[in-house]
């Protein structure tokens, strides 16, 4: 990406630049080694080029550093590929694509027919699910998830203006563009997923006649969305299974105490298993490990502390109930909520540095994000929240569909 002009360039000079490189190479190789369903990233080279673009479309173009990844994938098809071929009625070619991909992606369907081509839409919808809830489970928002960012495989693809959650807040989203409407905030993700593989059923309806396998497909995408993700956030506490009954008002007053005050997602749940739940001690011995999640831990008092501690006693006696320990409990968390995610001004300070000639933090960053799980004990100053400079800072917060 980014070598110069193709077919699809239209009136484009397909080029890229080292900045959006950089974040492309190190967020991709980051979620891989997070266990998320991703496109990869070879190599990232400087072409020695100066290449013009106008970061935030506000008129104010530069001059940067030329850059070329090398991506990696089984494929590149996209939702969008299909849509085209629909939309211009060329039913011919939309199928010789859907037969292609089957053939080539899908073998273990069998070989193309509308009973396998319905089989087929289940299993985008199965993949897709899972690479949301995956999304979900580290925090990380994409951005711009329309068709053409929707791979065929449920592989993350296309980082373009992605970020990850630093105050809690499933209304965020870090897209410029997307900052009135909020089509793409965090909490929409599964959603717009769903939309978008609506769309990709209605583009590949010529070849089937039948609504009803696609709508199966769709159904079982909402259903495994939601039990999926009741699992995740199960799996998130350290319990071994989500249970309807007793665990509906847990998750719901979850979600309600990690919007009371400005919280560091990564932080909040990494500590959560270092609280001693199973002991009987004071609250605030249960509070002390979780306060360096907060930005304003000023705000942890009166009615957001007690509402915090009764949580705690209400997640405790959940705990009780399946006869987990704080070690096992603490061991089945650390291995589903990573200690180290790839924060936006992270990346900043590396391509400030990698246009000063200077490699080293994306090197470093790299090692880092390749076991995000581990404690890495003497990387403990990207174990922190966003620090506030970085807050408003062009790259560290909100980005363009260029950055």
């Amino acid at each position: 990406k980014g070598a110069g002009p193709t077919p699809y360039s239209r009136t484009a000079d397909g080029l890229a630049v080292l900045r959006s490189s950089i974040r492309e190479f190190l967020c991709s190789e980051a979620m891989f080694h997070l266990g998320v369903p991703t496109t990869r990233a070879l190599s990232l080279v400087t072409t020695g080029e100066q290449v013009m673009r106008d970061m935030f479309y506000d008129g104010n173009p530069g001059y940067e550093t030329g850059a070329v990844v090398c991506r990696v994938a089984p494929s590149f098809t996209r939702f969008g590929n299909f849509q085209i071929f629909a939309a211009r009625g060329d039913v011919g070619n939309l199928k010789n694509l859907v037969d292609f991909t089957i053939r080539n992606n899908f073998p273990e369907l069998g070989q193309p027919s509308p009973q396998v081509y319905s089989a087929w839409f289940e299993e985008v919808c199965r993949r897709t699910c899972e690479m949301v809830l995956h999304w979900m489970r580290v925090g990380f928002v994409h951005g711009v998830m329309n068709t053409d960012n929707m791979s065929i495989l449920g592989l993350t693809i296309d980082y373009g203006p992605y970020g990850w959650l630093e105050g809690y807040d499933p209304g965020w989203t870090p897209n410029t563009t997307d900052a009135q409407g909020k089509r793409y905030r965090f909490g929409n993700q599964p959603l717009v997923a769903h939309w978008n593989l609506y769309q990709l059923g209605n583009a590949i309806m010529p070849l089937i006649n039948e609504t009803e396998p696609l709508q199966k497909g769709l159904d079982l995408y909402l259903s495994q969305i939601e039990t999926g993700g009741n699992q995740m956030i199960a799996n998130k506490l350290g319990l071994e299974k989500y249970v309807a009954e007793t665990d509906l008002e847990l998750k719901q007053e979850l979600f309600g105490i990690l919007v009371l005050t400005e919280t560091d997602m990564t932080i909040w749940y990494r500590n959560l298993a270092q609280v001693p739940i199973m002991n009987e001690v004071d609250p605030d011995q249960w509070l002390e490990p979780l306060m360096s999640a907060y930005y304003a831990p000023a705000e942890v008092v009166g009615e957001t502390r007690m509402r915090i501690v009764n949580w705690l006693k209400m997640y405790r006696e959940r705990v009780r109930q399946q006869g987990l320990s704080d070690v096992d409990r603490r061991q089945r968390m650390n291995r589903v909520n990573p200690k180290f995610v790839l924060r936006n001004y992270m990346a900043q300070l590396a391509i400030d540095k990698a246009e000063a000639g200077d490699r080293s933090l994306v090197v470093e960053l790299l090692e880092l994000l390749r076991r995000p799980y581990d404690e890495q004990p003497g990387q403990s100053q990207w174990y922190a929240k966003r620090p506030e400079w970085a807050r408003n800072r062009a790259g560290c917060s909100m980005l363009s569909c260029s950055s």
